[in-house]
């Protein structure tokens, strides 16, 4: 898969089918959209092309709006790769590019830049300065710029339209299993093992702490899940607590600690990936450093139970 940016040289070199949007997420709900446009290339022996930005627009039209993400950039170009997306351009949206019109959108990328046979859009997809581009008003340009336009539907789960905000409130309150089920995948993210108290050790279940690469990712609610880590090359299974620690009263930042199964390797520094599985429980104060051990070792136990269904 071909990254462009900007500055690119973007060759003009196949017929192109294309798509725009920020996709967040890359979920069923977007597959719809992404799987039509897959269709569409190869039945014209073309490319895909999707169209997306960096950083998510809304931070930058308003500061005011603070946006945890589903996906880094790094994890939304990995999850396209998957699916088989010919191109990915990835527009630096900063606040003079938020101030063209919708038809000055249509004009300097898709037309100008990507030269697309045809876009491919979700039914209620806004674009341009004050998002007053939408499916009509491309449609009214399209003729004019030798395009044509597929508006697609919204897709459903259970009777629920998919969107990446359903997603992040499910997240924010721990409901990882309907997140996971608008997904598609197991939400995850990606850190570095770092120093801690060390404290887990002492309780007879040591931990490593992670330190979350993006500060834009959004980190579920606090409280104990089953976990999947990947690291060096391996896939470890492991109980993961997100929170403030209220038994020793420790911090008032959030903190992650991974307990891994049958591991003892020495790993400060380490890249890992956690891949969320499925909630535990809340984050409480226990009454003392043995009621949280007894609960420690039920914790586990539940994690194990968990994981092992998924490998039956």
């Amino acid at each position: 898969m071909k990254i462009y940016t900007d500055s690119s040289d973007y060759k003009k070199d196949k017929i192109t089918i294309a798509t725009v949007g920020t996709f967040d997420g890359v979920h069923k709900g977007h597959l719809n959209i992404l799987d039509l446009m897959l269709e569409r290339a190869k039945d014209v022996n073309g490319k895909s092309v999707l169209i997306t930005f960096n950083p998510h627009p809304r931070t930058v039209v308003s500061e005011e709006f603070k946006i945890k993400l589903l996906t880094t950039l790094d994890e939304k170009i990995e999850l396209l790769e998957k699916l088989g997306i010919d191109e990915v351009f990835v527009i630096n949206f900063t606040k003079d590019f938020s101030q063209l019109t919708y038809e000055e959108f249509i004009e300097q990328i898709i037309v100008n830049k990507i030269n697309a046979s045809e876009v491919i859009i979700g039914h209620d997809h806004k674009f341009g300065r004050d998002r007053n581009g939408n499916e009509n008003k491309l449609r009214e340009i399209s003729s004019d710029k030798n395009f044509k336009v597929t508006a697609v539907e919204a897709k459903k789960v259970e009777d629920e339209i998919v969107s990446s905000t359903k997603i992040r409130n499910a997240l924010t309150d721990g409901n990882v299993d309907l997140a996971n089920n608008y997904l598609g995948w197991n939400y995850y993210f990606s850190g570095q093992v770092v120093k801690g108290a060390e404290r887990g050790r002492l309780l007879g279940f040591p931990t490593a702490n992670i330190e979350v690469n993006d500060n834009n990712k959004l980190i579920p609610k606090s409280g104990v899940y089953a976990v999947k880590c990947y690291l060096k090359n391996k896939m470890l299974n492991g109980v993961m607590n997100i929170g403030n620690r209220p038994t020793f009263n420790d911090t008032e930042n959030r903190i992650i600690e991974i307990h891994l199964f049958d591991f003892a390797d020495y790993i400060y520094g380490e890249s890992v990936k956690i891949e969320f599985v499925q909630r535990i429980r809340d984050e409480r104060k226990f009454e003392s450093k043995e009621k949280l051990i007894e609960q420690i070792a039920l914790d586990k136990k539940s994690a194990e139970k968990i994981l092992i269904k998924l490998t039956n």
